[in-house]
C-alpha cells in the first residue's frame, strides 16, 4: 500500500493558503475522531474470528447470552461522544470557513469574475479591465474575492490547494474568498460532472509577487483580442482542451448581463442582445409596481367605500 499511494499527490492535505489550512487541520482531526470507533471495530472483529473459530474449542459457548449492560453501555457511550465533539466542531468551521466571508486583511481583495462554459473557464478581472481563458494570476498574501456564476448547466469551481469548492450556477451568483500564503502554480479543475468534456476543465491558478501580477496584467492588456457580447457568444460553443486565451479588453457589465439573461429578460435573449445598463429595466419595473400598486390602492379604497356603503344599508 505504501507503494501504491507513494505516486499520489494529495493536494487537499498540502494546503498552500489559510482557508487550505485550515480545512485540513479540520480533515484530520474529523478522520483521528472516527478511528477511535472505526480501528477497534476492524481489530475486534479479526480477533472474534479468530478467537471463535470452530476448531478453537477453548472459547466459550454460550447460546443464551443476549445481552450485556457493560458492552452495551461502551458501545453506546463512545460513539456518542465523538458525534458530539464532531457536532461542535463541525458547528465551529460552519461559521468560521463560510465560502462568502471575506478574509480579513489590511490588502484590498482582488475581485475575479468566474463563469463556468462548456467546458472552459472565462475569468474577468472588471478592476483591471481584462479577462482570460483557463488561467488565473493572483498576488500572494491578497485576499481573492470570486464571483462565480454558470452559462451552462451546474458546475463546481475548485483549487484544491486554496481550499473550499463551491458551485456555479446559472442566473445566480456564488461567492467564494480564497487566499495564497505561498508563491507557486496550484490547479484548478472542475468538480462537477457537467458532460462529457468537464474532466478537461481544468486551469492554472499562478500566485506570484504584486510586481509580477502587474506585469502579468499588463501582458494581458496587451492583448488585441477584445471580450464584447459577439465574442462572448462564440465562446459560448462547446470546447474541450480550450487553450488558454487572454482578452485586453472586455465589455463593461458583461458578467452581470449574463446573470441578467437567466432572470426573465428573454426579449434580449431572443434577440441575442444584452442590455448595457440594468438599471432602466430596474427602474421600469419599479414604475410598472408603483403604478400597479396605486391601481391596487384605489380600488381598495373603492372596495372599502362601497363595503361602507354595504354596511350602512344593512343597518
Amino acid at each position: 500500500m505504501p507503494l501504491l499511494l507513494a505516486g499520489c499527490n494529495s493536494a487537499l492535505l498540502d494546503p498552500k493558503g489559510a482557508i487550505g489550512l485550515q480545512q485540513k487541520e479540520l480533515i484530520i482531526t474529523a478522520t483521528w475522531l472516527m478511528l477511535i470507533v472505526v480501528v477497534p471495530v476492524i481489530l475486534m472483529t479479526v480477533w472474534f474470528a479468530w478467537h471463535y473459530r470452530s476448531s478453537n474449542k477453548k472459547a466459550t459457548y454460550a447460546p443464551d447470552w443476549h445481552h450485556s449492560t457493560k458492552l452495551e453501555f461502551i458501545v453506546w457511550t463512545i460513539p456518542c461522544i465523538i458525534i458530539l465533539i464532531l457536532g461542535a466542531i463541525t458547528w465551529k468551521t460552519t461559521h468560521s470557513l463560510e465560502p462568502s466571508v471575506p478574509i480579513e486583511s489590511k490588502e484590498k481583495p482582488l475581485v475575479i469574475q468566474a463563469i463556468s462554459l462548456d467546458w472552459k473557464w472565462l475569468f474577468i478581472y472588471p478592476e483591471q479591465g481584462i479577462a482570460t481563458i483557463n488561467e488565473i494570476s493572483i498576488p500572494t498574501d491578497v485576499p481573492v474575492e470570486f464571483k462565480i456564476t454558470s452559462d451552462t448547466v451546474m458546475n463546481s469551481f475548485f483549487i484544491p490547494q486554496l481550499g473550499s469548492q463551491i458551485y456555479a450556477m446559472a442566473g445566480m451568483e456564488t461567492n467564494l474568498n480564497l487566499i495564497s500564503n505561498h508563491d507557486g502554480t496550484y490547479k484548478g479543475i472542475s468538480s462537477n460532472y457537467s458532460g462529457h468534456g468537464f474532466s478537461d476543465m481544468k486551469f492554472n491558478t499562478y500566485s506570484t509577487s504584486k510586481e509580477k501580477f502587474a506585469e502579468w496584467v499588463a501582458k494581458v492588456k496587451s492583448s488585441p483580442k477584445p471580450l464584447m457580447w459577439a465574442d462572448f457568444e462564440q465562446l459560448e460553443k462547446q470546447s474541450i482542451n480550450a487553450p488558454v486565451q487572454y482578452f485586453g479588453t472586455v465589455k463593461p457589465g458583461l458578467y452581470q448581463d449574463l446573470i441578467h439573461k437567466y432572470m426573465g429578460d428573454m426579449n434580449h435573449a431572443q434577440k441575442g442582445e444584452m442590455p448595457m445598463n440594468h438599471s432602466m429595466p430596474h427602474d421600469a419595473n419599479q414604475a410598472d409596481m408603483h403604478h400597479d400598486e396605486q391601481h391596487m390602492n384605489h380600488d381598495m379604497s373603492g372596495h372599502e367605500m362601497n363595503m361602507s356603503e354595504h354596511s350602512g344599508s344593512g343597518e
